[in-house]
């Protein structure tokens, strides 16, 4: 029998270990991968997953399951996502709060900005200001007038503290110059409810999560919240040509992964949502909930792109005052 030397052993077992990560990236995915997203079902974020994630699905070959784990602000799902093995079978759809927001709203969170691998944009779009149509709000205008005329009895809803769509009724009030209260939700589709059954008076919603609601009457549509009206929803003016100046707000959802997810890994992830996102027929059903597809050119400029509008919602978080033990 032949002996091998102590230290030849221990340099192919060193080998071995270096290659199993390295194959194990070369053979990704070899089973299910989950996305998690921080709020329920029928909202914005929902929707872009589902969507979004059986594009991807047919692309890797494997399924792809939306985790759904609301609450604490989207805080929960994010440090699920931050505590998993870095593999690429947990990801992450998630906006600018993940990236500077959660910091300063939340005093206890378990996670940094650091501990997540930006893959890529999947998809951008204003927010609608919507109205419960029993309100008296049927503009910007009227809005205006009633909050000037009852500073601080105006209601509005988000879809959770720190959210775009809370921050976009900060940023209103900033510039508009009124006095509105806060009343936020456990996602999009309970802030929508919330407005159209008049326990709110309006709300700054995605699309996908209060559009079903314009359509049957229940509430009504005002205007869009970007600077320029947008190309997926034409109809509608922007906040910004009633008066209010300067006023743009966007969202957008991304994806991550754990931080030390192999470089391979977050190259085939992006390859394959590229391709994904490339599809005529997905761009259209995400164009008809009100999302545009922006995908990033690189994990790279993604990295960047999120790193910068993580500080402006930071920022805006700070300005607020809000901040949650």
């Amino acid at each position: 029998m032949t002996k091998r030397h102590p230290t030849l052993l221990f340099l192919l077992a060193s080998a071995s270990a270096l290659a199993g990560p390295a194959l194990a990236a070369d053979a990704f995915p070899i089973k299910p991968i989950r996305v998690v997203i921080g709020f329920p079902a029928g909202g914005g974020a929902d929707n872009v997953a589902r969507l979004y994630g059986d594009a991807l699905s047919k692309e890797l070959g494997q399924p792809v399951i939306v985790d759904n784990k609301p609450g604490a602000g989207t805080t929960i799902a994010a440090e699920t996502v931050a505590k998993a093995p870095a593999d690429g079978y947990t990801l992450y759809i998630a906006s600018a709060s993940l990236m500077g927001g959660d910091k300063v709203l939340y005093k206890n969170i378990r996670y940094e900005p650091t501990d997540f691998a930006p893959i890529t944009r999947l998809t951008v779009s204003p927010l609608l200001l919507a109205a419960n149509k029993e309100s008296g709000i049927t503009s910007v205008a009227s809005l205006l007038a009633k909050a000037r005329q009852h500073p601080g009895a105006l209601n509005y809803s988000s879809s959770g503290n720190g959210v775009i769509t809370h921050l976009a009724g900060v940023q209103f009030t900033r510039l508009a110059g009124v006095q509105l209260t806060h009343v936020p939700y456990k996602g999009g589709a309970p802030s929508a409810q919330a407005v159209a059954a008049g326990d709110a008076q309006f709300t700054f919603a995605t699309p996908a999560s209060v559009q079903a609601m314009i359509d049957t009457g229940k509430v009504v549509g005002i205007a869009v919240t970007s600077a320029k009206r947008s190309s997926v929803l034409p109809n509608y003016p922007t906040v910004a040509e009633a008066g209010i100046k300067g006023y743009d707000v966007t969202n957008w959802y991304g994806l991550f992964a754990p931080a030390q997810t192999p470089p391979a890994v977050i190259e085939k992830l992006f390859a394959a949502s590229a391709r994904a996102l490339a599809k005529p027929e997905l761009r259209a059903r995400l164009a008809s909930r009100g999302e545009e597809v922006s995908p990033s050119a690189s994990p790279a400029e993604f990295r960047q792109f999120a790193q910068r509008e993580g500080k402006t919602v930071a920022d805006l978080t700070l300005s607020s005052g809000a901040r949650i033990d």
